[in-house]
């Protein structure tokens, strides 16, 4: 059996059994049911479990509150990390972002790790404090 597949743009004849027609066939149908059920559920607000099981996973989108929420909190942690002075700020994002460790940090900055610990328990008892209130 001869079908018509679309490579690259272009189309091209291809001879293939029946059963592979068959197949591709059928996944046609299922694009299309797809493509309708998407149509109809373009807003997101209704979900149907047919886009589920064909796609197996929803989208996540952050509701507004969750952005505001996120936000606030990122405000808050760079308001502590202002009260804190360069060196020890440096040495906690080194730490707590990048995942260093206190002997690497150290040998960076070109300081003992003990200096290092210090510097990031100084940070953290900041964050204590301003976060117990």
């Amino acid at each position: 059996m001869e079908i018509t597949i679309k490579i690259n743009g272009r189309f091209m004849s291809v001879e293939v059994s029946a059963e592979v027609a068959d197949y591709l066939e059928q996944a046609k149908r299922n694009n299309r049911k797809l493509y309708r059920e998407r149509q109809r559920y373009w807003d997101g607000r209704e979900c149907d479990e047919y886009i589920i099981a064909t796609e197996g996973r929803l989208p996540y989108c952050a509701t507004p509150e969750e952005l505001v929420c996120q936000r606030e909190t990122l405000d808050e942690i760079l308001a502590v990390l202002a009260l804190c002075t360069d060196t020890q700020r440096e040495r906690f994002l080194l730490y707590a972002l990048y995942d260093f460790s206190y002997a690497e940090i150290a040998e960076m900055c070109g300081c003992s790790k003990y200096a290092v610990r210090d510097s990031i328990m100084a940070v953290r008892k900041i964050f204590k404090k301003n976060f117990q209130k």
